[in-house]
């Protein structure tokens, strides 16, 4: 899976889990059209990894079957049952770069894996989730479950201050380095994972990604509601207390692939490559200022070259306004009854000409004829 390019670079890889329990009727139907879409859509390396946890039918026989007549297929079998414990094993060990889980029933539109993941492999985000909820999703699904669904996330908004949209859709990538720094903090194994681990990477300031997806409700889920939902209020009735005890701060690794860009003293910012290859450090070009100047030269004046850069960017002290005749600018004054800022003397005549205006005329007396 760390194949590399014809320059020689690896590539970055993804590894795609799909957690089962007693699904031999649907896996082969649901992997073989992963693979072929993978196969003839998706631009970098994968892998598919079929986790068995506990089945009790046919289901590790036919994940075998797959692995041998499907060339990026692996399986594994677990004694314990649990969507979160699989995740958890397979994540942990896996080698690539960015490691995802989709339900076996491809619920999900496969159209929207490569958005999903397209931010992890830069390095831009930590966590990609797919959300029913978005309002640009498209989802097709009963009324029963909507509202179930709505309101266990408004529950995590009110309870847990939690700002990402759908905990619980089965649509998720994590870049890997990411998990394994997150992972011994888990202490879920079964449905509540998702938002255990949404909740962690929030109060740890990662950036998480969301897609709105095309989804579409499986007649044949076979999800215990109220267990799951009994559950799921425990597990948040835990991380509030975590929460509330300061117990969720984790070491997290740097985000790599990025490119952080520092002030330049003089001239244009340059980027280099950092040690690892992957972060990147701006660096500078300095340039002597031209003869007769009296600050440094910037790109695009007297023969410098290099692409004109804001003098924010360069790091110069902007300049000083004053006001004609060298004078010192004017202080800032209150703003008047209209919410214009006014000189001192204006508001004094503005306020001389309104009191002209409201004083009483004076009126001329009767002139008193002689009487006749």
């Amino acid at each position: 899976m760390n194949e590399t390019n014809a320059g020689g670079v690896r590539q970055r890889s993804v590894e795609i889990v799909v957690p089962v329990h007693n699904e031999a009727h649907v896996l082969g139907n649901s992997i073989g059209r992963l693979h072929a879409y993978l196969e003839a859509s998706f631009p970098f390396p994968f892998r598919i990894t079929v986790a068995d946890n506990a089945s009790t039918d046919a289901t590790w026989q036919a994940a075998t079957g797959l692995t041998a007549r499907l060339p990026h297929v692996h399986a594994v079998h677990l004694e314990a049952k649990g969507r979160g414990r699989a995740l958890k094993y397979v994540w942990s060990r896996s080698e690539a770069d960015v490691v995802a889980y989709m339900d076996v029933d491809l619920s999900t539109g496969l159209d929207g894996f490569l958005p999903l993941v397209a931010p992890l492999l830069s390095g831009h985000s930590d966590l990609a989730i797919g959300s029913r909820l978005h309002r640009q999703a498209a989802v097709v699904r009963g009324p029963k479950r909507e509202f179930i669904s709505r309101s266990y996330n408004l529950l995590l908004k009110l309870g847990l201050a939690a700002r990402f949209s759908d905990a619980q859709c089965g649509f998720k990538a994590v870049r890997t380095e990411v998990f394994r720094a997150l992972a011994p903090h888990i202490e879920d194994n079964t449905w509540f994972f998702d938002t255990e681990l949404l909740v962690l990477a929030e109060r740890n300031r990662l950036r998480i990604h969301e897609v709105p997806v095309d989804w579409v409700d499986d007649p044949d889920s076979r999800v215990d509601i109220v267990a799951t939902a009994v559950d799921d209020l425990k597990g948040m009735g835990r991380m509030q207390r975590r929460i509330l005890t300061g117990r969720t701060r984790v070491a997290l690794p740097p985000r790599s692939g990025t490119a952080h860009v520092t002030a330049a003293t003089h001239g244009a910012a340059s980027v280099e490559p950092g040690p690892d290859g992957g972060e990147a450090r701006a660096g500078a070009e300095r340039t002597s200022p031209p003869h007769g100047s009296r600050r440094p030269a910037r790109p695009g004046e007297s023969g410098v070259s290099g692409p004109r850069v804001p003098r924010r960017a360069t790091g110069a002290a902007p300049p000083r306004r004053r006001r004609r005749g060298g004078q010192r600018p004017r202080r800032p004054h209150a703003p008047d009854h209209h919410g214009r800022r006014r000189p001192r003397r204006h508001r004094t005549r503005f306020a001389l000409m309104r009191l002209r205006a409201f004083r009483p005329r004076r009126t001329p007396s009767p002139r008193l004829e002689p009487a006749s």
